[in-house]
């Protein structure tokens, strides 16, 4: 197969890129800085050359977007909003005048969608969009907007030859630099990875195994399409989350830390609070009802798995000093599983 990734240079694409490639298909990588080989330079607003990748394509996933690693400022949610509406209304264009269009679209979205709660899980069928939770900061409702308006533009594509599946997803955990895992990895190990607000807001998330496992299902049917949770059946509140995450790392205790303490923190590194205190807790209904099973459906499994392959990745072969992946050094991460290329532009 012919798989075009728009924003496909960030910690999810990086993910699918390797999957897809060892696989023996051919993997084209849209990004605003290409290097070379299979990346293929456009600047996620306007039909270009890049345009032409498209036809003859047989799957495109969608995951650019500017990176919500950030402060939540008016300016930024504008920035987050723009970027996310503005490339899925441009990949929609050119499918919509490829004249050999692609049989499935994969558009990233969020589980950040779903409302803030405790009491339910949220699936595709029941669960409860946010946006007019009592007690949360009014803010939260833009993220739930920019969600919503996401979905909205490849809904509105008119491309009637090409499937439309929206990837609601949760945080993509890989042991791979300068992602989720590795950030969350760094503060268990410091000894910060204790409860924050009193731990009690749920966290869903997804392994990077089974994330391109579900999307290799959902590519080979054609009976799924709309919106689709991609998270892990197990979702935990965060005082547990890191509580094993911690035991995987074998570091016994983890610094509480009170909403203030939080409030300061995501200012230190120029992110938000959002991220830490929203109860997220998604489901993957549709995946398990078209019998998709999860080789990684429980954290405490997943997260020594993960911590495994993170050592290993660490550990220089004999006689080469390690030095990561060429682009690691660039690379800071999304809550959504996503990166941003940290200090040269906010959107792959």
């Amino acid at each position: 197969m012919k798989i075009v990734i728009p924003g496909g240079t960030g910690q999810v694409g990086t993910i699918l890129d390797r999957a897809f490639t060892s696989a023996g298909h051919d993997v084209v990588l849209l990004t605003r800085s290409p290097e070379g080989g299979r990346q293929v330079r456009w600047d996620g607003r306007t039909l270009d050359s890049w345009a032409e990748q498209i036809s003859g394509s047989d799957v495109v996933v969608n995951l650019a977007g500017r990176s919500v690693s950030c402060r939540y400022t008016a300016s930024n949610l504008e920035a987050m909003m723009n970027s996310r509406v503005e490339s899925t209304r441009v990949v929609g264009e050119a499918i919509a005048r490829a004249a050999r269009p692609p049989k499935v679209w994969m558009q990233m979205s969020t589980a950040t969608i779903y409302a803030h709660r405790f009491d339910e899980a949220n699936d595709e069928h029941d669960g409860l969009t946010g946006g007019d939770e009592p007690g949360v900061p009014g803010y939260w409702a833009y993220s739930v907007e920019i969600a919503r308006n996401w979905e909205a533009a490849q809904q509105q594509a008119a491309t009637p030859h090409t499937r439309k599946v929206a990837l609601r997803a949760a945080m993509v955990m890989s042991p791979d630099h300068g992602g989720v895992f590795d950030v969350l990895s760094r503060l268990a190990r410091l000894g910060l990875g204790g409860p924050v607000a009193g731990g009690r807001q749920y966290v869903s998330w997804i392994h990077d195994q089974d994330f391109v496992r579900a999307v290799r299902f959902l590519i080979d049917r054609d009976d799924l399409t709309g919106p689709v949770n991609l998270a892990a059946p197990g979702p935990l509140p965060q005082r547990e989350f890191m509580r094993e995450l911690r035991s995987a790392w074998r570091v016994p205790v983890g610094l509480p830390a009170t909403r203030w303490m939080a409030e300061v923190g995501a200012f230190a590194i120029r992110s938000d609070t959002e991220l830490l205190l929203k109860s997220r807790r998604v489901v993957p209904g549709r995946l398990t009802d078209a019998g998709f099973t999860f080789t990684h459906p429980h954290w405490r499994a997943a997260a020594v798995d993960l911590a495994s392959r993170r050592r290993r990745n660490r550990r220089p072969r004999a006689g080469v000093p390690h030095r990561g992946r060429a682009s690691d050094t660039r690379l800071t991460g999304d809550i959504d599983g996503r990166v941003r290329d940290d200090g040269r532009h906010g959107r792959e």
